[in-house]
This record gives structure tokens, sequence and C-alpha cells, in this order.
């Protein structure tokens, strides 16, 4: 996909990154989106408070303008921030939210990747080729290590690959774990921070 077409969405969700995956995988089902469709989540840090912002990028202009109205119709806009191109809908900060989640998918310099092509195909155990064989992941790389991890290295999904653009590539950080084999950095199920005070 040479050509972006990014709609960016923000409902001004300050809750877990696990409450956002949730967000943008409900919201890509009730827009009608292919399983394939990338989604990611933005950190946003302007505003009133840090929050995260979702965007998805469609196939063609013509689907992103169909997202794009769906989301507006009906007073939705109301409550929530749409970004297309420069087109902004919605509440001033919840636009500007949008906007910029819009920006960094299209330039592919951010965003957490939840749903991208061959998402559904990374769960348990797999070698780190197979991993960029089938999914939409372009590079791998060890936290601490200065090289690329082997291609026949064991990735430990747990059922939660999520990797973020860096620099116009799909990049998922993963990090030593038991047996020699690898996992990606972000868990699924973190524990909040002061969680056993």
């Amino acid at each position: 996909m040479n050509e972006r077409h990014v709609v960016g969405v923000d409902t001004g969700h300050a809750g877990t990154l696990r409450e956002a995956d949730h967000l943008l995988r409900e919201l890509a089902a009730e827009l009608g989106l292919d399983a394939d469709v990338p989604g990611c989540t933005h950190h946003v840090r302007d505003g009133l408070r840090p929050h995260t912002a979702l965007s998805f990028a469609l196939p063609s202009e013509r689907a992103a303008q169909a997202v794009r109205q769906r989301l507006t119709a009906n007073g939705s806009g109301d409550r929530l921030g749409v970004a297309h191109g420069e087109d902004r809908y919605g509440p001033g900060e919840l636009a500007a939210g949008a906007a910029h989640a819009a920006a960094e998918h299209g330039a592919r310099t951010g965003g957490r990747a939840v749903l991208y092509p061959g998402s559904g195909a990374v769960t348990g155990v797999l070698t780190v080729a197979r991993l960029l064989e089938v999914s939409a992941v372009e590079r791998v790389v060890v936290l601490g290590s200065p090289g690329e991890p082997s291609p026949e290295a064991e990735l430990v999904t747990r059922g939660h690959v999520r990797p973020e653009w860096r620099e116009g590539r799909l990049v998922l950080a993963v990090m030593p774990a038991a047996g020699g084999t690898l996992v990606p950095f972000e868990v699924p199920d973190p524990t909040p921070c002061c969680a056993g005070h």
C-alpha cells in the first residue's frame, strides 16, 4: 500500500492499552472493516491529559471517506474527534488527537499496531523468519542487542504481538526469555504501577 488513506479517531480514552486494544477492535467491527485493515493506537500527550487515540489505514480514498462519514454521522462527531487528510471533526482537543494519530500512522513514524495483515497468524511459538513471512512485521529488534535475531530464533508470542511503526517500517521489539527463546517486549497483562501497595 503505497498511498496511505488514514483516518484518525480520538475518544479521549485514558484507560489501559488493553482497553484501547478492545476499543480499536470493537470500532473496527462496528465499521465493518476487513481483518487486514491496519489499526493502531497512539499516545497523545497534548491537551488537558495524556490519552490514547486510534487510527485505521484504509485501502482507498473511497473507503476512508466512508469510514469518516460513518464516524461523524448521527451526532457521534460531538463525542469524538475524527481526522482524515486536512479535515477535522468533533471537539477541538479530540480532533487534534485524531489528527496526531492519522499523521503518525500515515507517515509510518509512530503507532502501535493492534490490527495488521497476518496478525491473526502470529500466535503460539514461531520462528522470527515465520513471523516476517506471515505478517506485515518487517523487522525484529532485540532490546539491548546491536544485531538482529537469527531467523531461526523462536518467538513465544503469548498471544500478544504489538509491533510499532518506526522510520517507515513495522518493527517488533523483543527480549530474551527462558531457554534461548524470545518474547515480545510488551506483555499481555502488565501489572499496574503500585498495584501491590
